[in-house]
């Protein structure tokens, strides 16, 4: 008998399957809490990257907790921040300056200031250069 002609399982019945579930949905919430913890922070601090960590949260959210996914695409800052990159993949001119700014006060206090070898004091200027030009690669939002 061909399998359209059968009922649609219960997947509340199946055993693995419900279960497997209900833990990937756990899974994909913690991940995307995660995420959006290190992404709130990369606002904050130079070295993480707030644009990825974000969109990996909103996806994670997606898959595990819509609940969530709908709070953050709705949130006053980081849902249109997510929602300009997706539509636009462009950074809005004032987050660039911002965010180099920062990056290159930070990284270079620690390159002449604290007590570091020479080749890790040029590690951070090579990471500073590097997301620059990184954040100069995205088109301008105005």
């Amino acid at each position: 008998m061909p399998c359209w002609d059968h009922e649609k399982p219960d997947i509340k019945q199946m055993p693995g399957f419900y279960v497997q579930s209900v833990q990937m949905n756990i899974i994909y919430t913690l991940l995307g809490l995660i995420s959006l913890g290190l992404g709130v922070l990369g606002a904050f601090l130079p070295v993480l990257p707030t644009t990825p960590l974000l969109l990996l949260a909103a996806a994670l959210f997606l898959r595990g907790n819509r609940r969530l996914y709908d709070w953050l695409m709705n949130h006053p800052r980081l849902g249109v921040y997510i929602s300009n990159f997706v539509k636009h993949k462009a950074i809005p001119k004032r987050v660039k300056i911002i965010s180099i700014s920062t990056l290159w006060l930070t990284l270079l206090y620690c390159a002449v200031f604290l007590p570091v070898h020479w080749t890790l004091r040029l590690c951070f200027i090579a990471i500073a250069t590097g997301v620059t030009i990184h954040i100069l690669s995205y088109k301008t939002l105005k």
